[in-house]
């Protein structure tokens, strides 16, 4: 279906590497920033094995490619980039990572979470989901649902202030169930410029052909020119998420 545009007052896009949510969900997260929702990216991984170059180390990647980050962040309108520095090309789910995730959604409480879809392994005949994709958007689902929203879990946080939170909807990117569409004609040049920002993965390459040709085929029979899918889960209705608002 194409949903009506839903504002969230937060959302947070949790991702493995720097790039990642400029190729899924940035058109989505510009649209909403210009609406005012405040918009939190954490990258789970900083790309540090992502520049093959001869002599470089992963500590000149790491602040090559979190320096992209900022400036494709701030294309975006995106209002703060947590960085959790976990080893590129060996994420993991674990109960580490997950802890480290729910800090984050208790810090920030957002509205939504945006995430991947962890059961995606292959598309078509010519690509395999990378592994830290499936490991983050893994650690991502589980953090948000019931980790985060659970005050005996982790409790340990709440000596940092940081006390339970339930999000209200999940948007996961997905390549095939997408449910809900959302209209980014508004911001498909900013996801553009937003990708290209990432200027050690681009190199020579113009994405704004794929991108463009990528959304067009999400839009296509739903009246729009471009679009981004979602599979989305609400968690709570709109009774139990004014509730909590009221409470709080």
């Amino acid at each position: 279906m194409t949903a009506n545009f839903y504002i969230p007052e937060s959302a947070m896009a949790i991702s493995a590497h720097p790039d990642d949510n400029e190729f899924t969900c940035v058109g989505t997260l510009a649209r909403w920033a210009q609406a005012g929702t405040q918009v939190i990216y954490v990258l789970c991984t900083s790309g540090d094995v992502g520049i093959d170059e001869p002599g470089m180390t992963r500590e000149q990647a790491t602040q090559i490619r979190e320096a992209e980050s900022l400036d494709a962040a701030r294309i975006a309108g995106v209002h703060q980039v947590v960085f959790l520095r976990e080893p590129d090309g060996l994420l993991q789910a674990t109960l580490e990572l997950r802890k480290k995730l729910v800090r984050e959604i208790r810090k920030y409480k957002p509205e939504v979470i945006l995430v991947g879809d962890p059961t995606m392994v292959w598309s078509g005949d010519d690509y395999i989901n990378h592994p830290d994709h499936r490991a983050a958007a893994q650690a991502a689902l589980d953090a948000t649902f019931p980790a985060a929203g659970q005050p005996n879990l982790f409790e340990e946080l709440a000596e940092e202030g940081l006390t339970a939170h339930k999000v209200r909807k999940v948007y996961a990117h997905v390549w095939n169930k997408a449910d809900v569409f959302i209209n980014i004609e508004d911001t498909i040049d900013i996801k553009v410029s937003a990708l290209r920002a990432h200027k050690s993965q681009m190199k020579d390459w113009d994405p704004e052909p794929m991108i463009k040709q990528w959304a067009s085929d999400t839009a296509r029979g739903k009246e729009m020119q471009y679009a981004e899918g979602f599979k989305v889960v609400t968690l709570m209705d709109d009774e139990a998420w004014l509730k909590r608002k009221s409470d709080t």
